[in-house]
């Protein structure tokens, strides 16, 4: 049997911040792991270490113990410039405000990542195409986000996150803006393209009633880590 080379891990990951003479602990020794094609839901209360979480996987903050390995290589022990090539070639964001440029069209949004990477026109193109495809919004390219619904605003904000051809994508709150029915649509898409493409999600989410779609729901308390118990096969597809 082949064994299946894990794509992301924590070790024992812990950051602390000083609040004038007092230390406070965001996260403890979390340890977790993340294999290709998997959807992980991360869940718990506003200031549980969600998003303090997300930035450390994404090598936007350093941990003050502890490691993230990404693709077998500790991503605080990168330089600078090592993360931001990181962060652009391995790594998809989609944030719950959405973060496109008003004045860009929906192509544009899209192709913005690739010409900063400085890819050829044709490539680009080709590329944003491809990636409005995926997410069902072809026929809305030309629109600019004050033109687009909650919903298609998120599917394009994921076709930016995904034209790059990430190996994950780190989804922060990002139904936190969306009614019940864009919501499940967004997780659903979630879903289709870590079954269809090999991508890995990992998303903070406090949408308790889309959980069900995730592989594996991973749940922060005071800054400790948890599997949350589920009777998954009630929603097996």
């Amino acid at each position: 049997m082949t064994r299946v080379q894990r794509l992301l891990a924590t070790v024992d990951l812990t950051r602390s911040y000083r609040l004038g003479s007092q230390e406070i602990t965001a996260l403890r020794q979390v340890n977790m792991n993340v294999l290709p094609g998997q959807f992980i839901a991360v869940v718990g209360r506003s200031g549980s270490g969600k998003t303090t979480l997300l930035n450390l996987l994404a090598g936007l903050d350093k941990p003050s113990s502890g490691q993230v390995i990404l693709e077998e290589k500790d991503v605080a022990a990168m330089s600078e410039d090592a993360r931001t090539r990181l962060r652009r070639t391995k790594l998809g964001f989609v944030f719950q405000s959405f973060g496109l440029l008003p004045l860009l069209s929906a192509f544009e949004n899209v192709e913005l990542p690739l010409r900063i990477a400085g890819v050829k026109p044709k490539e680009r193109e080709q590329r944003a195409k491809d990636a409005l495809q995926m997410v069902g919004l072809t026929r809305r390219s030309h629109h600019r986000p004050y033109e687009l619904s909650g919903g298609e605003q998120q599917r394009i904000a994921i076709a930016r996150a995904i034209v790059h051809h990430p190996s994950l994508i780190l989804a922060d709150e990002p139904t936190g803006e969306l009614d019940s029915v864009n919501a499940r649509s967004i997780f659903g898409l979630f879903k289709e393209m870590v079954r269809n493409q090999g991508i890995s999600v990992v998303a903070a989410t406090h949408d308790s009633t889309l959980l069900a779609m995730a592989d594996q729901v991973l749940e922060l308390h005071d800054g400790k880590l948890s599997t949350r118990e589920r009777e998954s096969h009630r929603y097996r597809d």
